[in-house]
């Protein structure tokens, strides 16, 4: 059962922690602190913020939740119901809540439909391949 919990639930979770000031800094400012730079050897420093990183974890678990969609059993549907679900949370709160009004949380919730689409996609062209035709 937990292994149909889709994984871009995490991202949701730490965004919403997040902008409550749990971290430090609350609200759109936390998105902007720095996690790390590095100067680059054209002179240009390179600098990643949380909203950035937060990005790169969703995008990250975004991959995992496609391969999870290749697998034919039972509880793939209920995977696909939950990302549902999950993107339709993702698009009220991006609506009705100011703190999500941000592109970070936008191409969270960018991502999470991504999901949903390719999950679909996936099990379509899986089962598909799986129908035999008996003549």
């Amino acid at each position: 059962m937990i292994a149909a919990v889709p994984l871009l639930i995490l991202p949701f979770i730490l965004y919403n922690i997040g902008v409550m000031g749990v971290f430090g800094a609350s609200g759109a400012a936390m998105l902007e602190q720095p996690v790390t730079s590095l100067a680059m050897p054209s002179g240009a420093v390179w600098s990643m913020s949380v909203g950035d990183l937060l990005i790169v974890v969703a995008l990250v678990l975004l991959f995992v939740e496609i391969l999870k969609a290749t697998r034919a059993n039972s509880r793939a549907l209920l995977d696909h119901i939950l990302s549902m679900v999950l993107f339709v949370v993702f698009l009220i709160e991006f609506l009705l809540v100011g703190h999500a009004a941000t592109d970070v949380f936008f191409i969270l919730m960018t991502i999470s439909f991504v999901d949903v689409i390719a999950g679909f996609s996936v099990s379509m062209r899986t089962a598909a391949r799986d129908v035999s035709i008996g003549l």
